[in-house]
Protein backbone atom coordinates (compact mmCIF):
# COMPACT_ATOMS: atom_id res chain seq x y z
CA UNK A 1 0.00 0.00 0.00
CA UNK A 2 2.80 2.23 0.37
CA UNK A 3 4.60 2.05 -3.25
CA UNK A 4 4.00 3.84 -6.05
CA UNK A 5 2.16 7.25 -6.49
CA UNK A 6 0.63 6.98 -2.97
CA UNK A 7 4.29 6.39 -0.89
CA UNK A 8 5.66 8.83 -3.82
CA UNK A 9 7.09 12.33 -2.00
CA UNK A 10 6.14 14.86 -4.44
CA UNK A 11 9.69 16.87 -5.25
CA UNK A 12 10.34 20.20 -3.55
CA UNK A 13 11.56 23.38 -4.12
CA UNK A 14 14.38 22.08 -1.48
CA UNK A 15 15.20 19.04 -3.58
CA UNK A 16 15.72 21.44 -6.95
CA UNK A 17 18.17 23.70 -5.02
CA UNK A 18 19.92 20.42 -3.80
CA UNK A 19 20.62 18.63 -6.55
CA UNK A 20 21.18 21.70 -8.79
CA UNK A 21 24.24 23.13 -6.35
CA UNK A 22 22.18 26.38 -5.43
CA UNK A 23 20.48 27.68 -2.29
CA UNK A 24 16.79 27.41 -2.14
CA UNK A 25 16.69 31.40 -2.27
CA UNK A 26 18.58 31.33 -5.93
CA UNK A 27 16.59 28.15 -6.91
CA UNK A 28 13.18 29.82 -6.57
CA UNK A 29 14.33 33.05 -8.50
CA UNK A 30 15.25 30.40 -11.46
CA UNK A 31 12.24 28.21 -11.71
CA UNK A 32 9.96 31.64 -11.47
CA UNK A 33 11.64 32.75 -14.07
CA UNK A 34 13.92 36.46 -12.40
CA UNK A 35 16.14 38.02 -14.12
CA UNK A 36 18.56 38.50 -11.57
CA UNK A 37 19.87 35.02 -11.73
CA UNK A 38 22.47 33.92 -14.24
CA UNK A 39 21.25 31.94 -17.18
CA UNK A 40 23.79 29.06 -16.63
CA UNK A 41 22.59 28.67 -13.05
CA UNK A 42 18.75 29.06 -14.55
CA UNK A 43 19.90 25.66 -17.13
CA UNK A 44 20.82 23.95 -14.50
CA UNK A 45 18.26 24.48 -11.93
CA UNK A 46 15.57 23.69 -14.70
CA UNK A 47 17.31 20.84 -15.62
CA UNK A 48 16.94 19.47 -11.79
CA UNK A 49 13.16 19.96 -11.93
CA UNK A 50 12.65 18.77 -14.96
CA UNK A 51 14.67 15.56 -13.46
CA UNK A 52 12.86 15.54 -10.17
CA UNK A 53 9.30 16.36 -11.70
CA UNK A 54 9.19 19.40 -9.52
CA UNK A 55 6.42 21.48 -11.08
CA UNK A 56 5.93 24.92 -9.24
CA UNK A 57 3.21 26.27 -7.35
CA UNK A 58 1.57 28.75 -5.63
CA UNK A 59 3.43 27.78 -2.16
CA UNK A 60 6.98 27.32 -4.41
CA UNK A 61 6.23 30.64 -5.52
CA UNK A 62 5.93 31.87 -1.98
CA UNK A 63 7.07 30.21 0.57
CA UNK A 64 10.75 28.45 0.45
CA UNK A 65 10.02 24.49 0.76
CA UNK A 66 10.90 23.33 4.01
CA UNK A 67 9.10 25.53 5.68
CA UNK A 68 6.08 24.95 7.85
CA UNK A 69 3.52 27.12 6.28
CA UNK A 70 2.04 29.25 9.01
CA UNK A 71 2.27 32.43 9.44
CA UNK A 72 1.30 34.83 12.85
CA UNK A 73 -1.11 38.05 13.31
CA UNK A 74 -0.51 39.51 16.12
CA UNK A 75 -2.62 42.22 16.95
CA UNK A 76 -3.97 44.61 19.65
CA UNK A 77 -7.32 45.09 18.32
CA UNK A 78 -10.01 41.88 18.18
CA UNK A 79 -12.36 44.33 18.84
CA UNK A 80 -12.08 43.49 14.67
CA UNK A 81 -12.71 47.19 13.14
CA UNK A 82 -9.09 47.26 11.18
CA UNK A 83 -7.62 43.77 11.92
CA UNK A 84 -10.57 41.84 10.67
CA UNK A 85 -10.39 43.09 7.25
CA UNK A 86 -6.32 43.18 7.36
CA UNK A 87 -6.63 39.48 7.95
CA UNK A 88 -9.00 38.90 5.05
CA UNK A 89 -6.78 40.76 2.97
CA UNK A 90 -3.65 38.54 3.90
CA UNK A 91 -5.22 35.06 3.71
CA UNK A 92 -6.62 36.16 0.07
CA UNK A 93 -3.02 36.52 -0.63
CA UNK A 94 -1.66 33.49 1.03
CA UNK A 95 -3.97 31.32 -0.80
CA UNK A 96 -7.23 29.81 0.99
CA UNK A 97 -5.96 26.29 2.79
CA UNK A 98 -2.36 26.54 1.76
CA UNK A 99 -1.46 29.10 4.54
CA UNK A 100 -2.18 28.62 7.82
CA UNK A 101 -2.41 31.96 10.03
CA UNK A 102 -2.74 32.18 13.49
CA UNK A 103 -4.12 34.92 15.38
CA UNK A 104 -3.25 36.45 18.60
CA UNK A 105 -4.57 38.81 20.70
CA UNK A 106 -2.33 40.83 22.47
CA UNK A 107 -4.82 43.83 23.81
CA UNK A 108 -2.34 46.35 23.85
CA UNK A 109 -0.62 45.04 26.69
CA UNK A 110 3.20 44.62 26.17
CA UNK A 111 3.60 41.34 28.67
CA UNK A 112 1.15 39.67 27.02
CA UNK A 113 2.57 40.68 23.39
CA UNK A 114 6.08 39.02 24.52
CA UNK A 115 4.32 35.87 25.30
CA UNK A 116 2.24 35.69 22.40
CA UNK A 117 5.19 36.29 19.95
CA UNK A 118 7.55 33.29 21.93
CA UNK A 119 3.68 31.17 21.39
CA UNK A 120 4.25 32.12 17.60
CA UNK A 121 8.22 31.31 17.44
CA UNK A 122 7.25 27.95 19.46
CA UNK A 123 5.02 26.91 16.49
CA UNK A 124 7.82 27.76 13.98
CA UNK A 125 5.75 30.39 11.81
CA UNK A 126 7.53 31.23 9.24
CA UNK A 127 6.83 34.98 9.37
CA UNK A 128 4.81 37.56 11.62
CA UNK A 129 2.37 40.95 10.58
CA UNK A 130 2.01 43.28 13.51
CA UNK A 131 -1.51 45.33 12.72
CA UNK A 132 -2.24 47.77 15.54
CA UNK A 133 -5.36 49.48 16.40
CA UNK A 134 -4.23 53.14 15.27
CA UNK A 135 -1.81 54.31 12.86
CA UNK A 136 0.50 56.32 15.99
CA UNK A 137 4.02 54.42 15.58
CA UNK A 138 4.37 51.36 18.32
CA UNK A 139 7.23 49.74 20.09
CA UNK A 140 9.28 47.47 17.52
CA UNK A 141 9.46 43.95 18.29
CA UNK A 142 13.39 44.42 17.71
CA UNK A 143 15.69 42.72 15.31
CA UNK A 144 16.37 39.46 16.68
CA UNK A 145 12.95 38.14 16.05
CA UNK A 146 14.38 35.03 13.68
CA UNK A 147 11.40 35.39 11.09
CA UNK A 148 10.50 38.23 9.37
CA UNK A 149 7.85 40.66 10.62
CA UNK A 150 6.04 43.56 8.79
CA UNK A 151 3.97 45.38 10.64
CA UNK A 152 0.39 46.97 9.69
CA UNK A 153 -1.40 49.86 9.93
CA UNK A 154 0.24 50.62 12.91
CA UNK A 155 3.64 51.49 11.93
CA UNK A 156 7.05 50.60 14.00
CA UNK A 157 8.89 53.09 15.85
CA UNK A 158 12.24 51.51 14.22
CA UNK A 159 13.17 52.87 10.84
CA UNK A 160 14.59 49.19 9.99
CA UNK A 161 11.47 47.37 9.99
CA UNK A 162 8.87 47.21 7.30
CA UNK A 163 5.74 49.14 7.95
CA UNK A 164 2.30 49.57 6.10
CA UNK A 165 0.02 51.96 7.03
CA UNK A 166 -2.47 54.18 5.13
CA UNK A 167 -1.90 57.45 3.59
CA UNK A 168 -3.81 59.53 6.24
CA UNK A 169 -2.60 63.04 5.08
CA UNK A 170 -3.81 61.97 1.35
CA UNK A 171 -6.61 61.14 2.48
CA UNK A 172 -7.39 64.57 4.59
CA UNK A 173 -6.61 66.02 0.92
CA UNK A 174 -8.78 64.14 -0.67
CA UNK A 175 -11.97 64.87 1.40
CA UNK A 176 -11.44 68.45 1.03
CA UNK A 177 -10.62 67.90 -2.88
CA UNK A 178 -13.89 66.43 -3.09
CA UNK A 179 -15.98 69.00 -0.74
CA UNK A 180 -14.15 71.84 -2.91
CA UNK A 181 -15.10 69.96 -6.40
CA UNK A 182 -18.71 69.80 -4.98
CA UNK A 183 -18.13 73.41 -4.59
CA UNK A 184 -18.16 74.36 -0.93
CA UNK A 185 -16.14 76.95 0.28
CA UNK A 186 -16.80 77.09 3.89
CA UNK A 187 -15.43 74.12 5.28
CA UNK A 188 -15.29 73.10 9.06
CA UNK A 189 -13.70 70.10 10.83
CA UNK A 190 -14.77 67.67 13.62
CA UNK A 191 -12.17 65.17 14.32
CA UNK A 192 -11.05 62.75 17.46
CA UNK A 193 -8.57 62.10 19.96
CA UNK A 194 -6.11 65.08 19.02
CA UNK A 195 -3.17 62.75 20.38
CA UNK A 196 -4.16 60.48 17.70
CA UNK A 197 -1.51 60.48 14.55
CA UNK A 198 -4.84 59.96 12.59
CA UNK A 199 -5.99 63.31 13.26
CA UNK A 200 -3.47 64.98 12.80
CA UNK A 201 -2.31 63.82 9.52
CA UNK A 202 -5.92 64.35 8.05
CA UNK A 203 -6.17 67.92 9.24
CA UNK A 204 -2.69 68.24 7.73
CA UNK A 205 -3.96 66.55 4.23
CA UNK A 206 -7.28 68.97 4.77
CA UNK A 207 -5.17 72.41 5.21
CA UNK A 208 -3.02 71.43 2.63
CA UNK A 209 -5.94 71.31 0.04
CA UNK A 210 -7.80 74.26 1.83
CA UNK A 211 -4.46 76.17 0.77
CA UNK A 212 -3.93 75.09 -2.43
CA UNK A 213 -7.49 76.06 -3.21
CA UNK A 214 -6.77 79.86 -1.32
CA UNK A 215 -9.36 78.44 1.52
CA UNK A 216 -9.09 78.39 5.25
CA UNK A 217 -10.96 76.21 7.40
CA UNK A 218 -13.97 78.12 8.64
CA UNK A 219 -13.34 77.98 12.75
CA UNK A 220 -10.67 75.78 14.24
CA UNK A 221 -11.00 72.73 13.72
CA UNK A 222 -12.72 70.83 16.59
CA UNK A 223 -11.13 67.86 18.59
CA UNK A 224 -12.58 65.10 21.24
CA UNK A 225 -13.45 61.62 20.70
CA UNK A 226 -14.28 59.43 17.70
CA UNK A 227 -18.45 59.38 18.73
CA UNK A 228 -21.60 59.98 17.10
CA UNK A 229 -22.33 61.88 20.63
CA UNK A 230 -19.40 64.66 20.16
CA UNK A 231 -19.86 64.46 16.58
CA UNK A 232 -24.04 65.96 17.54
CA UNK A 233 -22.68 68.29 19.95
CA UNK A 234 -19.71 69.53 17.96
CA UNK A 235 -21.76 70.25 14.99
CA UNK A 236 -24.23 71.88 16.90
CA UNK A 237 -21.84 74.54 18.28
CA UNK A 238 -20.01 75.01 14.98
CA UNK A 239 -23.13 75.87 13.38
CA UNK A 240 -24.12 78.07 16.30
CA UNK A 241 -21.12 79.94 15.84
CA UNK A 242 -20.80 79.56 12.02
CA UNK A 243 -24.29 78.95 10.28
CA UNK A 244 -22.60 80.20 7.61
CA UNK A 245 -20.92 77.05 6.78
CA UNK A 246 -21.30 74.38 3.68
CA UNK A 247 -19.46 71.33 4.21
CA UNK A 248 -18.22 69.78 7.11
CA UNK A 249 -15.12 67.18 6.99
CA UNK A 250 -15.46 64.58 9.90
CA UNK A 251 -12.45 62.71 11.19
CA UNK A 252 -14.80 59.25 11.42
CA UNK A 253 -17.47 57.80 10.31
CA UNK A 254 -19.02 57.79 13.51
CA UNK A 255 -18.70 61.93 13.88
CA UNK A 256 -20.49 62.31 10.78
CA UNK A 257 -23.30 60.30 12.16
CA UNK A 258 -23.61 62.44 14.99
CA UNK A 259 -22.88 65.65 12.67
CA UNK A 260 -26.05 64.27 10.46
CA UNK A 261 -28.39 63.73 13.68
CA UNK A 262 -27.68 67.79 14.36
CA UNK A 263 -28.33 68.74 10.84
CA UNK A 264 -31.62 66.90 10.79
CA UNK A 265 -32.43 68.37 14.00
CA UNK A 266 -31.55 71.97 12.52
CA UNK A 267 -33.52 71.91 9.76
CA UNK A 268 -30.17 72.05 7.69
CA UNK A 269 -30.69 69.85 4.62
CA UNK A 270 -28.33 67.52 3.96
CA UNK A 271 -26.08 67.52 0.89
CA UNK A 272 -28.26 70.85 -0.33
CA UNK A 273 -27.59 73.03 2.24
CA UNK A 274 -24.57 71.80 4.15
CA UNK A 275 -22.51 68.46 2.80
CA UNK A 276 -21.30 65.69 5.14
CA UNK A 277 -18.05 63.99 4.86
CA UNK A 278 -16.76 60.89 7.17
CA UNK A 279 -13.79 58.79 7.02
CA UNK A 280 -12.69 55.38 7.16
CA UNK A 281 -16.15 54.19 5.13
CA UNK A 282 -16.86 51.15 7.54
CA UNK A 283 -20.17 50.16 5.94
CA UNK A 284 -22.03 49.87 8.74
CA UNK A 285 -22.15 52.85 9.17
CA UNK A 286 -21.82 54.63 6.26
CA UNK A 287 -24.21 52.45 4.33
CA UNK A 288 -27.23 53.24 7.04
CA UNK A 289 -27.04 56.50 7.11
CA UNK A 290 -29.73 59.01 6.00
CA UNK A 291 -28.53 60.02 3.49
CA UNK A 292 -25.66 57.23 3.29
CA UNK A 293 -22.08 58.96 3.92
CA UNK A 294 -19.64 59.60 1.46
CA UNK A 295 -16.36 58.44 2.84
CA UNK A 296 -12.82 57.97 2.47
CA UNK A 297 -11.77 54.37 2.49
CA UNK A 298 -8.58 53.26 3.85
CA UNK A 299 -8.09 50.17 1.79
CA UNK A 300 -7.42 47.81 4.81
CA UNK A 301 -7.98 44.33 2.77
CA UNK A 302 -5.41 45.56 0.48
CA UNK A 303 -3.21 46.99 3.04
CA UNK A 304 -3.35 42.88 4.35
CA UNK A 305 -2.33 41.86 0.54
CA UNK A 306 0.43 44.08 0.80
CA UNK A 307 1.71 42.94 4.18
CA UNK A 308 1.48 39.13 3.16
CA UNK A 309 3.60 39.66 0.33
CA UNK A 310 6.08 41.45 1.84
CA UNK A 311 6.33 38.49 3.88
CA UNK A 312 6.59 36.20 1.01
CA UNK A 313 9.03 38.42 0.14
CA UNK A 314 11.23 38.02 2.97
CA UNK A 315 11.15 34.49 3.28
CA UNK A 316 11.85 34.68 -0.57
CA UNK A 317 15.13 36.37 -0.10
CA UNK A 318 13.70 39.77 -1.47
CA UNK A 319 13.72 42.85 0.85
CA UNK A 320 10.72 45.23 0.07
CA UNK A 321 12.88 48.06 1.40
CA UNK A 322 12.68 49.61 5.08
CA UNK A 323 11.14 52.19 6.64
CA UNK A 324 6.72 53.17 6.67
CA UNK A 325 5.15 53.01 3.35
CA UNK A 326 2.31 54.48 2.82
CA UNK A 327 -0.61 52.84 0.65
CA UNK A 328 -2.92 55.03 -1.28
CA UNK A 329 -6.49 55.29 0.20
CA UNK A 330 -9.92 56.21 -1.80
CA UNK A 331 -12.86 58.34 -2.07
CA UNK A 332 -16.18 56.41 -2.06
CA UNK A 333 -19.09 58.70 -2.88
CA UNK A 334 -22.46 58.61 -1.35
CA UNK A 335 -25.45 60.61 -1.06
CA UNK A 336 -24.16 62.98 1.89
CA UNK A 337 -22.08 65.27 -0.37
CA UNK A 338 -24.05 65.06 -3.42
CA UNK A 339 -27.68 64.82 -4.08
CA UNK A 340 -29.72 62.41 -6.33
CA UNK A 341 -30.80 63.61 -9.24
Amino acid sequence: MHDGAEGARTATLSDVARRAGVSIATASKAVNGRSDVAATTRTRVLAAAEELSFTPNAMARGLLAGRTGTVGLLTGDLEGRFVIPILMGAEDAFGAGQVNVFLCDARGDAIREQHQLKALLSRRVDGIIVVGRQTDPRPSLGQDVPVPVVYAYAPSDDPRDVSLTPDNVAGGRMAIEHLISCGRTRIAHISGDPAYAAAQDRLAGARAALAGAGLGLVGDPMFSAWSEHWGRDAAALLLQRHPEIDAIFCGSDQIARGVLDTARDLGRDVPDDLAVMGYDNWSALAENSRPELTSIDANLQQLGRRAAQCVFDAIDGETTGVGTHHLPVRLVIRGSTIARR
